[in-house]
């Protein structure tokens, strides 16, 4: 069976954009974030109850949108299966039904829960998309109303989203180099839309998976309407779509190199402010109080979505 491959990367790095481009090759479907891996994995331990799991798969909104009818679902489940194993039956249903013959998923909200991903699909590989961390804080404080939940766990500011990034690719990294080249592969952002072909041909490389020029040429066949956040995708990679040297303030430049300079800095990304390569007082209470924040806002997802109430919340759909 082979490996599901899962595309890493921080909100506004480019994940949609390489998402795309895989989706378009022969030998995997990737589809739209998904964001029910851990309420099933939280709600079904090992070995899961069939009746129930599919009860909860009903009920399931990105499921309902994959068209894919839930007798399709049912039929790759079998008795004493591991919630891994029915995840993956999951997602190899809606791999068959676009003729493909591999699953990957991109979803940048599981950046906050690798080990979950890990303990339920050990063999995964990563594909691991990191961009400046400037240029990203750019691109997310500048969506629109509407188009993301803004919770009280939810950055808004350079400095807020400077703890995001910096925790998010440092444990990316971490479990990187846990697992090995085999099934880890870093790529930047900066490079990906400077040299696509180069870069998808070494993805595709690490992944074994067919790379067809093809790949490339997304621009005007995904429908983004209603996506204002992702209309960068009517056109092909393009460079220099946010440039934080001239479109952010230097006090907000250097807000987030207090931050984040450091992994910045080891990434090999210019610094305004060199110093700020070594974080200081700020940067520790500003990290500690984003962990304490969202350990509060994990557990009380964990509690909600463990609880009988669940279903009350989501009603059957298809």
């Amino acid at each position: 069976m082979s490996p599901p491959l899962f595309v890493l990367g921080v909100s506004r790095s480019g994940t949609t954009m390489l998402r795309v481009i895989l989706d378009r090759s022969p030998g995997i479907a990737v589809p739209d974030e998904t964001f029910f891996i851990p309420p099933i994995a939280h709600r079904h331990r090992s070995p899961v109850d069939l009746a129930e799991l599919v009860d909860d798969l009903r009920r399931l909104p990105r499921l309902a949108a994959w068209g894919v009818p839930a007798d399709d679902f049912a039929a790759g489940l079998r008795q004493k299966m591991t919630t891994g194993e029915a995840l993956d039956a999951v997602f190899s249903a809606y791999a068959a039904k676009h003729g493909k013959p591999r699953w990957g998923d991109k979803t940048p909200m599981y950046m906050r829960h690798l080990g979950l991903i890990e303990r339920h699909f050990p063999n995964a590989q990563y594909v691991h998309l990191i961009r400046d961390g400037r240029d990203a804080a750019l691109a997310f404080l500048d969506m629109p109303e509407g188009v993301v939940t803004r919770t009280w766990a939810h950055p808004r500011s350079p400095a807020g989203f400077a703890c995001e990034w910096r925790t998010e690719v440092r444990r990316a990294r971490d479990l990187g180099r846990r697992v090995g080249p085999s099934r880890y592969f870093e790529i930047r952002y900066e490079q990906l839309v400077a040299d696509s072909a180069g870069v998808v041909r070494s993805v595709c490389d690490f992944a074994g998976l067919p790379f067809e020029p093809e790949m490339l040429e997304y621009a005007g066949a995904v429908d983004v309407s209603a996506k204002p956040h992702h209309q960068r995708l009517l056109q092909p990679p393009t460079r220099g779509v946010r440039d934080w040297r001239s479109q952010m303030s230097s006090d907000d430049a250097c807000t987030f190199e207090a931050i984040a300079g450091d992994l910045l800095a080891d990434l090999g990304y210019e610094l305004l402010d060199p110093p700020a390569a070594r974080p200081g007082a700020r940067a520790t209470v500003s990290l500690a109080w984003y962990r304490a924040r969202m350990g509060a806002w994990n557990a009380a997802a964990y509690a909600t979505q463990r609880s009988p109430l669940w279903r009350r919340r989501h009603a059957r759909l298809f």
